[in-house]
């Protein structure tokens, strides 16, 4: 916690959130960063007269209607929020489970989705597990001894007491965190999964041994039966009766599905929410979700959401895990050969309700409407924020076999892209699409998309594109939440121009100041009107300028600064 370069490796890593220009309790930002500010940082954290600030609480609306609470902390707590996550990421990284998803890096919703699809074959019951408020709900002196378990820098642990207790403001009123990681926390990710890692240690070490048995399932006596019947038939040579009691095989499991010495135990988490499949009766299933519970409230302080925690079965029903629908495959209708392969495999399916609830954002009266917010844009802007969404959405759903039910969703957003621009046109959306309709050359062939061309005096024009992929299950589809965490930080641009301690303005050298906007849009126009300093951050394409007191001061005070750059 002494160390400068952890600090400037936490800076770099967060300041082009769009949070890091979000104040706290306080007015203070990422603007005005400095080597000075961390010195000050180091020095009260080594004296341990460092003062994590209460967060300011805000709400924002959860899909269920409710509001979540959300905490926005001050900039100097969300930098040394981040060097804590640095030090007990690189710590607890290797230790933890690898059925945990959630919050790691190189791991997100497709891994975790992919393990069920490949390794969860033959599951007979799912059991949904949903933490109630798991960020709120955290015990801080389970946490605590948690992390005492591991770390015995009492220091340490005091500055991580002060983090979790520091409080929130809301309507400018104290109130005290008794409990929970502040949702907004920077270090909350990681605090969570030391947490919920005890979970993940009970079932593997726990659940999982005590009711996994067997190699394999036995053979079930009916099929072999039938099989012997059928080799006799072949030896007679009658193949009437071969082929009547091969259509019978086909009709009966090879294995016993009833199987009593043979248990399969399986378990998944992402976050707060887990998922377990076991291959057995329900009312182990039931035994299971009762110990599961029983473990939580005794030994994590913590509560099941009995709304959501549900036992399924996997061939009649569906588990909902990660906004996919998870069930078992089963195929006795078509009694040919090759067609009983899927039976005991794990479908990923796209849910109806969520083609549904994407689709209302589009809908005005069941037909797709134009969207007022966006018309008076330009067709760049329309095209290409309608193409974004329907791309986010199209690949966090490719590992789904049923994919080609997203095509209601694209013609849905199609019509209302088209309804946008007539609009704004006062046109009519067959004119608009004969205008923007393109055919592109993809690896799979010609696709026929809609664009919108942003021409640039000297530059490459800017194509916005919507469409143009086909509706394609990938096995293999992966996307990562967060970016690697690798042992090796690659310097950013900002640090390295900060170590030089020059004015990018004056190219005096000494203290400096790092100036940061919340996006290029606030430097205004080019042209005259334009201050010196803004022009630089336009021209070199920058959110952040590196500048020395007095230009600093120049430029909230709206003062020309001397330019040598």
């Amino acid at each position: 916690m002494f160390n400068p370069q952890l600090y400037l490796l936490a800076y770099g890593r967060i300041y082009a959130n769009q949070g890091a220009m979000t104040p706290g309790v306080t007015q203070e930002t990422v603007d005005g960063m400095s080597l000075n500010k961390i010195g000050r940082i180091i020095e009260a954290i080594r004296h341990e007269r460092y003062r994590f600030s209460p967060a300011r609480r805000v709400y924002i609306p959860k899909k269920n209607g409710k509001l979540r609470p959300l905490g926005l902390p001050t900039w100097s707590d969300k930098l040394v929020g981040e060097v804590v996550r640095l030090l007990l990421g690189s710590y607890y990284e290797p230790s933890f489970s690898d059925r945990s998803h959630g919050f790691r890096p190189g791991r997100g919703c497709h891994t975790a989705l992919r393990e069920v699809a490949n390794t969860w074959p033959g599951t007979a019951w799912f059991v949904e597990g949903d933490i109630s408020d798991c960020f709120g709900s955290l015990d801080n002196q389970v946490m605590l001894d948690t992390l005492a378990e591991q770390i015995h820098d009492n220091r340490f642990l005091r500055l991580l007491r002060n983090m979790l207790q520091a409080g929130y403001l809301e309507d400018w009123t104290w109130n005290a965190t008794l409990s929970g990681a502040p949702q907004g926390g920077v270090a909350s990710p990681i605090l969570s999964n030391i947490y919920l890692h005890r979970l993940d240690r009970y079932v593997e070490t726990v659940l999982m041994p005590h009711y996994n048995r067997g190699e394999r399932r036995a053979r079930n006596p009916a099929y072999l039966q039938v099989a012997n019947e059928l080799a006799k038939a072949r030896r007679r040579g009658d193949r009437v009766q071969a082929r009547a009691l091969r259509k019978a095989m086909l009709a009966l499991p090879s294995s016993d599905p009833n199987d009593p010495s043979y248990r399969r135990l399986r378990y998944i988490r992402y976050a707060d929410d887990h998922l377990l499949g076991f291959a057995g009766p329900k009312a182990e299933a039931e035994e299971i979700k009762q110990r599961l519970t029983q473990f939580l409230r005794d030994d994590l302080k913590l509560e099941l959401n009995h709304a959501k925690t549900l036992i399924t079965h996997a061939r009649t029903g569906a588990a909902r895990f990660l906004g996919y629908d998870i069930t078992v495959q089963h195929n006795d209708r078509k009694l040919t050969r090759g067609k009983r392969n899927v039976n005991g495999q794990i479908a990923l399916r796209v849910p109806r309700s969520v083609v549904q609830a994407k689709c209302a954002r589009y809908l005005k009266r069941g037909q797709p409407a134009r969207r007022t917010p966006i018309m008076n844009r330009d067709d760049y802007t329309i095209v290409a924020t309608y193409g974004a969404e329907y791309r986010g959405i199209v690949q966090y759903y490719l590992l789904a076999s049923n994919i080609r039910r997203l095509h209601r969703l694209r013609w849905v957003m199609l019509s209302s892209l088209l309804r946008t621009l007539a609009s704004k046109h006062h046109s009519t959306p067959t004119k608009m699409a004969r205008k923007h309709q393109a055919k592109i050359i993809t690896p799979n062939g010609p696709r026929v998309c809609f664009e919108a061309t942003l021409h640039r005096e000297d530059r490459k024009p800017l194509v916005a594109r919507f469409g143009g992929f086909p509706l394609q299950r990938q096995k293999t589809a992966v996307i990562d939440d967060r970016r690697p965490d690798g042992l090796h930080h690659p310097p950013k641009e900002l640090i390295t121009r900060l170590l030089k301690r020059r004015c990018e303005l004056c190219e005096q050298t000494g203290h400096m100041n790092t100036h940061h906007v919340r996006n290029l849009a606030e430097l205004g126009p080019p042209g005259p009107a334009q201050p010196a300093w803004a022009a630089v951050m336009a021209r070199r394409k920058r959110k952040a300028l590196v500048v020395c007191d007095t230009c600093h001061d120049h430029i909230h005070a709206r003062q020309p600064t001397t330019l040598t750059a």
